[in-house]
């Protein structure tokens, strides 16, 4: 897509502009008191309006983290460099009114859901801004939760990532495993663990995001999708019994360990404590300077006893959404920062800065090239894991937020083996279905 992009020449006539005016004398000083009144009044009427091309101060509303935060940041102080423009970074406070941009996670969209006349679809504000969006021109597999019944971009999918197996190839020649090697399923790896155990590991194998990896994704790649075409939760079928069960086994044998909801895992594996990871792809970035670890990165393993064999993964992540009640001069501002960040250019930095999947042709070009070599591998294996699916329109349960916490207590009680998988599995299903039942509008994947 293109990018309408101001010189900085711009910014800076706008410098020496404001100079120009802090230089202008002063008027005289009033003699008496009765002429101070009319004096501030005439003063006010004289002030000069704003310039229609004055860029309007935006904010883009976030919850990453510090370091993440930082990177997004370096994002913000470029597009005010090379375009004029006015954005700051500001927090994505919960029950507040959102910000004019905001950076949603999964674990916010439950928010945007419940609040559709407090967001404005992209392709409304594009289409007032004059700027071009052809939501075609963007992957099909990173379009869930973003488009509409006609197939036109109510946000961007700025983030999006899918789940793989990252290891430590250290790890694997000191359990005297090939390197180059991962496993393909999820039985050829519980052999790998025991080994990986012996060698000296005590923690073999652990996840981060439990509920988006063990039940979206596992699902999705046995071709059972944890969430069914009208927004359902199936996922206590046979395939998820049986996935849930082996971790149990695995978490008697101290091959997998459970650390968290979140990243928890993420940071243990990049301090060289666990052997393998199933995480989001985007964190290789996180993982390169990661203590001891040669990084390796594989597709997430599969059951291969399921009819049909291996399917494909799904792509989530932070998607960005425009506020409601905003003037057209915000709006215009808004419009360029999403055509700004679309450019080749930009995409190929954001996947530079955090890891995410390239939106367009351009730049998915661009990350196969020498450019990204560093992050090749990675991108590679995450393409070929979605198989260029497209996304489906219904939710995933990682990004409905009570769901996904009635789900991993659900799961947390079967790893500490207080439930049978099955029986921890149809109360999960159970529980979330009544609460959907009584928030019907969380079966949708976004608001509009």
């Amino acid at each position: 897509m293109s990018s309408v992009v101001r010189p900085l020449t711009l910014a800076i006539a706008f410098a020496f502009a404001g100079a120009a005016m802090a230089a202008e004398p002063a008027k005289p000083a009033a003699k008496s008191s009765k002429s101070a009144k009319p004096a501030a009044k005439s003063a006010a009427k004289a002030a000069p309006a704003p310039t229609p091309n004055s860029p309007s101060e935006l904010e883009l509303a976030h919850n990453l983290d510090p370091a993440r935060a930082e990177r997004l940041q370096l994002v913000v102080d470029r597009f005010n460099k090379e375009t004029g423009g006015s954005l700051k970074l500001v927090r994505l406070e919960k029950d507040q009114k959102p910000a004019d941009l905001n950076l949603v996670t999964r674990y916010d969209m439950s928010e945007v859901i419940a609040h559709p006349k407090s967001y404005v679809p992209l392709h409304e504000v594009m289409a007032k801004a004059n700027e071009r969006l052809n939501a075609a021109e963007l992957s099909g597999d990173l379009k869930g939760g973003v488009v509409d019944a006609k197939g036109r971009l109510v946000a961007l999918p700025a983030l999006y990532s899918t789940p793989v197996l990252f290891y430590n190839k250290n790890a694997f020649r000191k359990a005297k495993l090939d390197p180059e090697q991962p496993p393909k399923t999820w039985f050829e790896m519980q052999g790998m663990l025991d080994k990986l155990q012996e060698a000296g590991y005590a923690c073999p194998y652990t996840t981060s995001w439990p509920v988006w990896v063990h039940i979206d994704n596992v699902s999705a790649l046995s071709g059972a999708p944890a969430v069914g075409d009208k927004g359902q939760l199936n996922f206590n079928g046979l395939p998820q019994v049986k996935h849930i069960a082996m971790m149990i086994t695995w978490t008697k044998a101290n091959y997998f360990k459970h650390f968290g909801r979140r990243a928890e895992g993420s940071a243990r594996f990049q301090a060289g404590e666990c052997a393998m990871i199933t995480t989001d792809s985007r964190e290789a970035v996180d993982f390169q300077d990661a203590k001891g670890v040669e990084l390796g990165v594989a597709p997430m393993p599969y059951h291969d006893d399921i009819y049909g064999g291996r399917q494909h993964t799904l792509a989530d992540g932070s998607t960005l959404w425009v506020g409601a009640g905003r003037t057209p001069a915000e709006y215009k501002q808004a419009a360029k920062f999403v055509s700004w960040l679309l450019s080749p250019e930009m995409q190929i930095e954001t996947v530079r800065l955090y890891g995410g999947l390239p939106l367009t042709p351009a730049a998915r070009s661009a990350a196969r090239s020498k450019i990204l070599k560093d992050s090749d591998r990675t991108l590679e294996i995450a393409y070929t894991s979605m198989k260029g699916k497209g996304a489906s329109s219904v939710p995933h349960v990682a990004d409905i937020d009570a769901v996904r916490i009635i789900t991993n207590e659900e799961l947390e009680a079967a790893w500490a083996d207080k439930k049978p998988a099955k029986a921890a599995l149809d109360t999960a299903v159970s529980r979330g279905s009544a609460y959907l039942s009584a928030h019907p509008a969380l079966k949708k994947s976004q608001p509009f």
